[in-house]
């Protein structure tokens, strides 16, 4: 995991373009590579930096979502959402959303990284639940599993394939967090 630095993006000054274009690549590359991400083909990267623009951003300015980002020599290798926007009688609880890493750099230990970083920014927010979701089947249930997540349930037909259209299965997560500490 070494060359490998994380970066907390809290406010929208710290989302300028060169910032927009890295997510914009990390994003479009996945999809490109049949990642299930909610996105279809086609989808280019001018779709991609749409989404960090107008979903992503105003998260962040107001304080709704955490956006983290994993640098490779100054480049954006991977990135993912605390998403605490969660109604009145769910303050204990967050989402995980749109783990990526971009293609070129798999298999480095950045999603792991990426994610033992997102339950630390959880707890320091009081966050002691967290749910996620992702392709049954894929890889990153194996990541998952190990990281302690338990499986909800799953989901037969939830979301079509980013590239052939065929509807594909869903898994769901939770995982309760320890407290600081213990």
């Amino acid at each position: 995991m070494a060359g490998i630095t994380l970066d907390l993006r809290r406010s929208p000054a710290q989302l300028d373009d060169a910032c927009l274009d890295g997510l914009a690549d990390v994003l479009s590359g996945c999809v490109s590579s049949g990642a299930s991400v909610s996105f279809v083909e086609p989808f280019t990267r001018e779709d991609a930096r749409r989404f960090f623009e107008q979903k992503v951003a105003p998260s962040v300015a107001c304080g709704d979502s955490d956006l983290l980002l994993a640098m490779v020599d100054g480049r954006i290798a991977g990135t993912v959402q605390l998403a605490c926007d969660t109604p009145p009688n769910q303050p204990q609880r967050a989402d995980v959303r749109k783990l990526l890493v971009h293609p070129d750099f798999r298999r480095r230990g950045i999603a792991e990284r990426l994610m033992r970083e997102v339950e630390r920014l959880a707890r320091e927010r009081g966050r002691s639940l967290l749910t996620l979701d992702t392709r049954e089947g894929d890889s990153a249930e194996r990541l998952y599993l190990r990281l302690g997540y338990q499986i909800l349930g799953r989901i037969p037909a939830y979301a079509n394939h980013p590239q052939s259209g065929e509807p594909e299965g869903c898994t769901f997560f939770y995982k309760v967090l320890a407290s600081p500490g213990s």
